[in-house]
């Protein structure tokens, strides 16, 4: 017979009178999903935390023009020593051919691109930052500070000031934290850049920028891009960089090689750019997934030693129930609604349980200098976890349940009886 209304009866029946093992099988179940929520949010949110502090800082495209010697040299193509063996040695460079030729009509064609979220110019310029008897060198980029701050997370980094305030200043520049510290420097101050050719100009303070990498705070800062064309002597069309925001950084690649082509430029990928990091990502997330998956296969097998001891505890009661005219199967599906049952509660406690430890991690206090945006421990609430968790709960507490109860279906209910 199948009468489920008398099976779930029965179910709940034996739940309810063998409740230590009914609590211990659904705190196994609670503990192992809420043990994996917590980690796995705890992990990829960090991971997408280290992602966003490098890749935001990073255009999809930079566009940039690569400074290299002529492959012929006019020694090399003198009559004179046509049939002379040449080694030529030290070979420099030309001066001013950092700029991008026809900066300003790339720009206006990549703004025009419906692939392209949109694109800034720079000026990246070597510089000395002056302040007393203190001259450190280090490197000024003129930009359109607005954009930057619409196409990037430049806006976040700027610990005091604002991009506006640079944007409505002729002559100010927001300094890198660690530049400011060395030379004692604040707000509202002027420091002094001299360029290679020799001039001195003053710039006042408008803001102070940490990204928590060193190595840039200690020797970038930013102004307008007039300014630094101003500073540099340079005209209004001499851009050294076009850096690239695209819809779907999935095209970044293909179109970086195809601006190369078309515009005779150095075009650099995300991808290309961060190599090395993003096999750093792919290891770490490789690590999240293999330690989560050991972790719900664990509590999967703890699941099934639980059920079973909960079914062999009682080969009594299917004896009885067989005895009294149930089938095997209906035996089975009667164990198999027990574990169910302790599946989607636990799954549920699970849920709950890695839902508030997430949350509980996500508001603790987390603040250093090095990360000045994060506030909190990073956690990534995906509905996706919880989705995972329940279905990893049912999944688990089937199969655990289905092999015992498949025996006990099978169980001769004269042999228990007897006691053999």
């Amino acid at each position: 017979m199948k009468q489920w209304p008398l099976i779930l009866s029965i179910a709940k029946t034996h739940l309810l009178t063998k409740m230590k093992s009914t609590v211990t099988a659904s705190l196994g179940v609670t503990f192992g999903i809420g043990a994996y929520i917590t980690l796995v949010s705890f992990m990829t949110g960090l991971n997408r935390m280290l992602d966003d502090l490098i890749l935001n800082q990073t255009p999809h495209i930079h566009l940039y023009n690569e400074v290299q010697p002529s492959p012929e040299q006019p020694l090399q193509r003198s009559v004179d020593f046509e049939d002379d063996l040449l080694q030529i040695h030290s070979v420099k460079p030309k001066q001013g051919q950092l700029k991008i030729h026809n900066a300003l009509p790339i720009l206006k064609y990549l703004k025009a691109e419906p692939k392209v979220l949109g694109a800034t110019p720079q000026l990246r310029a070597q510089i000395f930052y002056l302040s007393g008897p203190l001259d450190l060198g280090g490197v000024l980029y003129g930009v359109d500070i607005l954009e930057e701050a619409r196409l990037s997370n430049i806006g976040d980094y700027i610990v005091e000031g604002t991009p506006e305030g640079l944007a409505n200043s002729d002559n100010g520049i927001i300094l890198g934290i660690g530049l400011a510290q060395k030379m004692s420097l604040r707000m509202g101050d002027r420091v002094q850049v001299s360029t290679p050719s020799g001039g001195v100009f003053p710039l006042k303070i408008v803001g102070i920028y940490q990204s928590g990498i060193a190595d840039i705070d200690n020797t970038q800062s930013f102004s307008n891009l007039q300014t630094v064309q101003r500073v540099m002597g340079r005209p209004s069309n001499y851009i050294t960089d076009i850096n690239i925001k695209l819809h779907d950084i999935g095209q970044a690649e293909n179109m970086a090689r195809t601006l190369e082509h078309q515009f005779d430029v150095r075009a650099r990928d995300i991808r290309e750019a961060n190599a090395q990091f993003e096999t750093g990502t792919t290891i770490r997330n490789l690590i999240t997934y293999a330690v989560s998956i050991t972790l719900l296969i664990v509590a999967g097998f703890g699941i099934y030693n639980i059920l079973n001891m909960l079914i062999y505890e009682k080969m009594n009661d299917i004896a009885i129930l067989k005895a009294t005219g149930f089938s095997g199967m209906d035996v089975q599906n009667i164990f198999m609604s027990q574990a169910l049952l302790i599946g989607f509660l636990g799954g549920l406690m699970g849920l709950l349980l890695g839902f508030g430890l997430s949350h509980l991690i996500d508001s603790l206090p987390f603040e250093t200098e090095a990360l000045p945006t994060i506030t909190t421990f990073p956690v990534n609430h995906n509905p996706l976890y919880y989705i995972i968790g329940i279905s990893f709960a049912l999944i688990s507490t089937f199969i655990a349940g289905y092999l015992p109860s498949a025996k006990a279906k099978k169980v001769d209910p004269v042999r228990i009886i007897r006691g053999n």
